[in-house]
């Protein structure tokens, strides 16, 4: 956190040829209020010394005993380093110990006291991947983030715990919309509600994830840290960002709903879904997580997943956790990744779970894991957006910076060791076999099951035919996620799977979809 705060701070300067502090003060008037700690460090900034060495010098970064020298930037080269290529990061100068005192008290972000009760209120959401704010306790809010309505359905009755997206509605909705989806009250023509006229025998379904960061769609704004395209209009949608823990559910590939503003476009299975029966609105759900987990979802679906065997609709399950399994930050990765017996005992026991609260007429579709040499081979010699103003940053470099402080999302794929990311791909080739047997030869009362490979091969054809690309499918800033476009183009590629070898899983085209839309209309509804 500091390299980078540091980065942006000296080329800031270094671009509108300031001084240290008058790029602080201007990248503290792009950032709103509250977001502003970085104020802290600005006198800690000298513009001779790489971010490396300030960063070592407040201690923020530092060297463990018998662990090796991190560093994202290439080791000073003045004499004044002689004794050591970071001879600086070991021997600050007493001035930066005294005068960064302060900021020194607050070595993590949640400390400082204006961020203190959101970084609770986060805290909540990721232990319970619950929204934070639901007053009625269905598990759906009228709040868009801290896993609000951007990752389930938007609720439209807060205090009426029987109001909820998803549910079959109440006495065909005559008189309320029980089931969120904008379909209620009595056609005054001939008295049949609505919902009735409408939805009764549409095949009504939603959708849920259960997913990784990929699935969350993890993504780092690249104009926070390109100072050529920093502006207050790149941070506007900071707050937002952070409070949905950097993920951008409503734009994803599976239940997005909101035209993309991170670039690329929207187009998502829910969406599809919608269109195909318009009575499938609000329908949706994103139970997906950034940090590392087993793929044993039990535990945690039995409080996080909101679906009422007997009073809701079935729902189509996409089960795609396509790299968690083989990605960890560890040194012995190998050694922490899922092994076959695993993966199938883990996913079999969710499984079991999901038949004993899906509703009848469900369905499943396990998803395999991705061929992440894909990262690699596409962006180890391009320079990260931290290192496009003066060439100095690969993405190889960022890699081995996360590598050395243990923090990498994936140590297996994103090395230069080739040995490595085969034997991480193969690994994934295992369990992603392990899942294909699942939906071979298991059978559940409450859905079927299927298996699709992750379409990572397919989806770089149809952008290469576009006329793109394969590294615009990856996201710049940590070379590691699908980008908005692949997970566009991955929603299309899905749904023609889906449409031509399960159509029973997508269900049929509703006939009275263009009279809803022609009622809302009228109505000067939404």
């Amino acid at each position: 956190g500091c390299v980078l705060v540091v980065s942006v701070i000296e080329q800031l300067a270094q671009w509108h040829n300031s001084t240290v502090k008058a790029a602080m003060e201007k990248l503290c008037d792009y950032i709103p209020g509250k977001y502003q700690i970085i104020r802290h460090v600005s006198c800690c900034i000298d513009r001779e010394m790489n971010a490396d060495v300030v960063c070592h010098s407040l201690r923020l970064c530092k060297q463990d005993p018998g662990q090796p020298l991190c560093h994202l930037y290439s080791p000073p080269k003045r004499e004044k380093y002689s004794s050591g290529p970071f001879h600086a990061l070991a021997h600050a100068r007493p001035k930066y110990q005294v005068i960064c005192k302060t900021f020194m008290g607050f070595s993590s972000v949640c400390a400082f006291p204006l961020l203190a009760n959101l970084c609770e209120k986060i805290k909540y959401v990721l232990r319970n991947k619950l929204p934070f704010e639901d007053f009625d306790g269905d598990k759906f809010s009228t709040f868009p983030t801290l896993r609000g309505y951007h990752w389930r359905g938007r609720d439209c009755d807060d205090k009426n715990t029987t109001v909820y997206p998803g549910r079959r509605p109440d006495n065909w909705d005559a008189k309320s919309d029980s089931n969120c989806n904008g379909i209620w009250g009595v056609d005054p023509k001939d008295g049949i509600p609505y919902e009735e006229k409408f939805c009764k025998g549409a095949d009504s379904k939603g959708v849920v994830l259960l997913g990784d960061s990929a699935g969350a769609h993890f993504h780092i704004p690249p104009e926070w840290m390109t100072v050529t395209q920093m502006s207050a209009k790149s941070f506007a949608n900071l707050p937002m960002a952070f409070s949905d823990e950097l993920d951008w559910p409503q734009f994803s590939e599976i239940t997005g709903f909101l035209n993309s503003t991170i670039g690329g476009w929207t187009d998502s299975l829910y969406l599809r879904l919608r269109k195909r029966n318009r009575c499938n609105h609000r329908d949706l759900q994103n139970i997906s997580q950034n940090v590392y987990f087993p793929t044993n979802m039990a535990p945690y679906l039995s409080f996080s997943l909101a679906r009422n065997q007997l009073l809701d609709n079935p729902a189509i399950v996409i089960y795609a956790t396509i790299g968690n399994d083989v990605c960890n930050g560890e040194r012995d990765t190998l050694a922490h990744m899922t092994t076959p017996k695993e993966m199938l005992s883990n996913v079999v026991q969710a499984l079991r779970y999901l038949d004993s609260h899906l509703p009848n007429g469900s369905h499943v579709i396990l998803t395999g894991l991705v061929d992440g040499r894909f990262l690699w081979d596409n962006l180890h010699d391009r320079y990260h957006p931290l290192g496009q103003l003066n060439k100095d940053v690969t993405y190889s470099q960022l890699y081995s910076f996360l590598d050395c402080l243990q923090v990498s999302p994936c140590s297996g794929w994103l090395t230069p060791n080739e040995t490595l990311r085969n034997l991480t791909s193969e690994r994934a080739l295992q369990l992603s076999n392990v899942l294909k047997e699942i939906a071979r030869s298991e059978k559940f009362a409450n859905f079927d099951i299927f298996y699709m490979d992750f379409p990572l091969r397919q989806t770089a054809e149809e952008w290469h035919k576009m006329g793109g690309e394969a590294w615009q499918l990856i996201e710049p800033v940590d070379g590691f996620h699908p980008s908005q476009i692949a997970a566009a183009l991955g929603t299309g590629i899905t749904w023609q799977k889906a449409l031509h070898e399960w159509p029973q899983v997508l269900g049929k085209e509703n006939p009275f979809n263009d009279q809803i839309e022609a009622i809302f209309k009228d109505q000067g509804g939404h």
